[in-house]
């Protein structure tokens, strides 16, 4: 049986994730099963990084854009491409 205390802080769960504009990452690292290999992404201080070769060249891929649009509003807007 649950106590009073953990149906309180189920709820609170709840909460938080329905309002995700109270989230903001710092930092983290996600591994993506791409279509021919799998790639890490990674967040930190407001940049983007992932081990695919698309990426080291342009500093941009499909990898780190997905992640930005799950994320989107719980991570900075990344600078303008140019």
């Amino acid at each position: 049986m649950m106590d009073s205390g953990l149906i309180g802080k189920i709820e609170k769960a709840k909460r938080y994730a329905e309002e995700t504009d109270r989230i903001s990452f710092s930092k983290f690292e996600a591994r993506i099963r791409g279509e021919n290999n799998d790639h890490t992404v990674t967040y930190e201080n407001g940049k983007w990084n992932c081990t695919c070769n698309y990426f080291q060249g342009r500093g941009v891929c499909a990898h780190t854009m997905g992640m930005e649009m799950i994320l989107k509003g719980m991570v900075e807007a990344p600078e303008q491409l140019v």
